[in-house]
């Protein structure tokens, strides 16, 4: 795959390119926010489809045979060496879609949802939408890096109010993958409270070279759920399909009576659900690419800033297209920050503190784009700085 080619969004109702004025207030602005990316589909995935379409009818898509859920056997097989069951895979149209119900399921009105804090923001949203609070979990920040504060996290834990651990895994924004004793300490204190543990590992694809990922259902499989996708490691979430990975019986029933009988969304997307299987079965090797290629980029931001903007402080991430500076050092409100990104360097970057209060003095630069893109974006930041 050539990832440097560069492919025209605008014009395709996308919201990180045609839709940019509506969090930025400015049209035209180069734009690295949101987290998809600007690369083409694997070749593979981008001949299903177009074989697919030849079909000329679209009709009801069941998701629930074996060539579905062999798929992610696949893959969970050949990049985490984690062997599933079958019958705990269940299809969700999202991510969130997933962590709204099983917030309805297993917990109630008014209880606690503990969250590490910063935090991707539909987190807040989704908790807040289902009347559950938020009870923040801030990490700890020191000499760049973000380490989990344990003894907040088991006060917390201990609360009979709170009833839910949401993780996100690896990070979002901090791009920390969580290493294999934190995984297993953070289980065992779940066990120890009774928490039940919603573990998004939508980026779990995604990381630096020598990094590995974790999924949460190799250290338990009771009380627990695991919820992702194909979308953000081969940039298809406009076609809506993920799932999620359902241990507990009870809890899967549930699910699928919502899914079906409340919610009437049973019947998957078709293009979806086709995407995520040829991409599972077949393009190993393309996420292999993508993740060499990402971090070439990542050491491009880090050496392009420490030359020609060296009060930002590039936090070393292991996992994720999306990178976190630390801009204390700019000694500006953040206000003032993004007015000058906007109006001197006409690009947009998202505020740190759309994350939480923690990520107040922080930007989250999206780096999943062609290297002529990054290049032409840090020229136009280092402008609105000197």
């Amino acid at each position: 795959m050539d990832f440097d080619t560069v492919v025209n969004r605008k014009g395709t109702f996308c919201t990180q390119w045609d839709y940019v004025q509506d969090r930025f207030g400015v049209a035209d602005l180069l734009p690295f926010t949101i987290s998809d990316t600007d690369f083409a589909l694997p070749d593979e995935v981008m001949t299903a489809l177009k074989d697919r379409l030849q079909h000329p009818v679209f009709g009801y898509t069941r998701w629930n045979h074996e060539t579905f859920k062999q798929s992610i056997l696949h893959w969970y097989e050949k990049r985490f060496t984690s062997y599933l069951t079958p019958e705990d895979i269940v299809y969700s149209p999202t991510v969130m879609y997933s962590i709204s119900k099983l917030l309805q399921i297993v917990s109630k009105k008014g209880e606690g949802v503990i969250v590490q804090t910063p935090a991707y923001d539909a987190f807040y949203k989704t908790i807040a939408g289902n009347e559950r609070k938020i009870i923040p979990n801030p990490l700890c920040y020191e000499e760049g890096q973000y380490e989990i504060d344990w003894q907040d996290l088991e006060l917390k834990l201990a609360s009979q109010e709170n009833t839910v651990l949401l993780l996100c895994s690896p990070h979002n924004p901090t791009g920390r993958v969580w290493q294999k004793e934190e995984l297993a300490k953070i289980v065992s204190l779940c066990w120890q409270y009774d928490v039940f543990l919603i573990s998004d590992e939508i980026h779990m694809d995604i990381h630096r070279k020598g990094q590995k990922h974790h999924p949460i259902i190799d250290f338990m499989d009771k009380n627990v759920a695991l919820v992702t996708s194909g979308s953000k490691t081969f940039n298809f979430p406009g076609l809506i399909f993920s799932y999620a990975i359902l241990p507990d019986e009870r809890i899967r029933e549930q699910f699928q009576l919502a899914l079906k009988n409340q919610d009437g969304l049973s019947s998957a997307s078709n293009l979806g659900m086709l995407a995520t299987m040829t991409a599972y079965y077949e393009c190993s090797y393309w996420v292999d690419e993508l993740n060499e290629y990402l971090d070439a980029n990542f050491a491009f931001v880090k050496k392009y800033l420490a030359a020609n903007l060296p009060q930002i402080k590039i936090v070393d991430s292991t996992a994720t297209y999306l990178m976190w500076l630390d801009i204390t050092k700019l000694n500006l409100p953040m206000e003032v920050v993004q007015r000058r990104l906007i109006e001197i360097g006409q690009v947009a970057i998202m505020d740190g503190s759309v994350y939480g209060d923690e990520g107040s003095n922080f930007l989250r630069l999206n780096i999943g784009c062609s290297k002529s893109k990054l290049e032409l974006g840090l020229e136009k930041m280092v402008k609105s700085f000197t």
